[in-house]
C-alpha cells in the first residue's frame, strides 16, 4: 500500500506545472541609459543583443548587458525603429514604421558603425509594421493592408533589396483589419518556408499562415478579442506545427481575455487554453518548451507550451526574444532586462 501512494505522490508531482513550485524566471535589468521606449529587440546569445526604438535609436550589447552601445542609423531621429532583426553581432536589419516614406528598412554589416537604407516605402496607404526572417538571407516585412490585401515585402539578399509579393497570393482583408506594430512581432517563421502574420481591428482578430515562404496565405480566425486597439499582437512557433498568438486590448490592457491561442496544426485551428495571462499582452518567446509573454501590465511564464501560465515581474515590457535559453525583454524609459540564468 505504502509503495502505491509514494507512485500517486511521484505522478502527482510531476503533473504540478514547474512554475508552481516555484521555479520561476526572474528579469535582471541591464541599465541602457537612455530614455528610448525600445519595441524592437533581437537576442543572439546571452552576451549579444539589439533592441531598436523611439528617436531612430538602436543599442547592441556584446557583454551580456554590462554595457550598450549606441550604434544607430544616422539621420533616423525622427522615426521609430519598431523592429530589429540581428543575425550576429555584426548584421543587423532594423525596420522603421509610419505612412508613407516613414516606413524604411536598414542593413548594418558592421556592427552598427555603418547603416545602407535598403528600402523606402512609396505607397502613401502603406504602413509596415514589423518584419522576419527565415535564415540569414530571406525575409519578410508586413505592411498592414493595401486596396483590400495585405501587403508584404521580400528579401533573398538579407535584406539588402526587396520586392513586393503579389496581391494575388493574399486573401482578401476585413475592413478595418491591420496589424500591431507593438513589438515587432506580429510577422514570425518557422523551419525554411512557414510564416505567419497577425492582424486585429477586423471582425475578428486572425492569423494568416504561408507555406510556401511568402507567396500565398490562407487566414484563420482565432479567439482572441478583436477591435481597432484589440486583436493578435504577436504569434511565436516553437515548430512549423505547434504556435501561440497573444494579444488583448492595448486601450484596456487590463481586460481578462481570454489572449491566449494555442495551435497544434499550423495555424489552421486556434484554441483557447484553461489558464492564460490576465491583460495585454503584446511580446512572446519560446524558451525551448516553455514560453514567456511580456506586456504594459508584467510578464508571464508557461512551463508547458501555453497550458498554464504564472505571472512572473510586475514590470512594463513590450517584446521578448530568445536565443536558446538566453532571453532578453525591452520596453519604455530604455528598460531591457535579460533572464537570469
Amino acid at each position: 500500500m505504502r509503495a502505491v501512494l509514494l507512485v500517486l505522490a511521484l505522478l502527482l508531482s510531476l503533473a504540478v506545472p514547474a512554475a508552481a513550485s516555484g521555479h520561476l524566471p526572474k528579469w535582471e535589468p541591464t541599465p541602457t541609459g537612455v530614455t528610448a521606449q525600445f519595441r524592437g529587440l533581437s537576442a543572439v546569445s546571452a552576451r549579444v543583443a539589439w533592441v531598436s526604438g523611439t528617436k531612430g535609436t538602436v543599442l547592441r550589447t556584446t557583454d551580456g548587458g554590462a554595457s550598450w552601445k549606441s550604434v544607430g542609423p544616422p539621420g533616423a531621429e525622427t522615426l521609430e525603429l519598431r523592429d530589429i532583426e540581428a543575425f550576429d553581432a555584426d548584421h543587423a536589419v532594423t525596420l522603421s514604421i509610419g505612412p508613407g516614406t516613414d516606413s524604411r528598412v536598414y542593413r548594418t554589416d558592421d556592427g552598427g558603425a555603418h547603416w545602407r537604407q535598403t528600402f523606402q516605402n512609396t505607397d502613401a496607404a502603406a504602413f509596415y509594421d514589423c518584419l522576419a526572417f527565415f535564415d540569414p538571407w530571406r525575409g519578410l516585412a508586413m505592411s498592414d493592408p493595401v486596396d483590400g490585401k495585405f501587403r508584404v515585402q521580400a528579401t533573398f539578399d538579407g535584406g539588402r533589396s526587396w520586392r513586393q509579393v503579389p496581391d494575388s497570393g493574399f486573401p482578401p482583408a476585413l475592413p478595418g483589419e491591420a496589424g500591431f506594430a507593438a513589438s515587432g512581432q506580429c510577422i514570425t517563421t518557422s523551419g525554411p518556408f512557414d510564416a505567419w502574420l497577425a492582424t486585429g481591428g477586423g471582425a475578428t482578430a486572425r492569423v494568416l499562415h504561408s507555406g510556401d515562404g511568402g507567396r500565398h496565405w490562407t487566414a484563420s480566425d482565432t479567439p482572441l478579442p478583436s477591435s481597432p486597439s484589440a486583436g493578435v499582437f504577436a504569434v511565436a512557433f516553437r515548430s512549423p506545427a505547434q504556435g501561440i498568438a497573444i494579444g488583448g486590448d492595448y486601450a484596456n490592457p487590463t481586460a481578462p481575455g481570454p489572449a491566449v491561442a494555442l495551435t497544434q496544426d499550423r495555424g489552421r485551428t486556434w484554441r483557447t487554453p484553461g489558464q492564460y495571462p490576465a491583460g495585454y499582452r503584446s511580446g512572446l518567446a519560446w524558451r525551448g518548451g516553455s514560453v514567456i509573454a511580456v506586456g504594459t501590465g508584467g510578464s508571464d511564464y508557461s512551463p508547458d507550451g501555453g497550458r498554464h501560465w504564472t505571472s512572473f515581474d510586475t514590470g512594463s515590457f513590450d517584446s521578448v526574444d530568445c536565443a536558446g535559453a538566453a532571453c532578453w525583454a525591452s520596453g519604455a524609459q530604455g528598460r531591457v532586462a535579460r533572464l537570469s540564468r
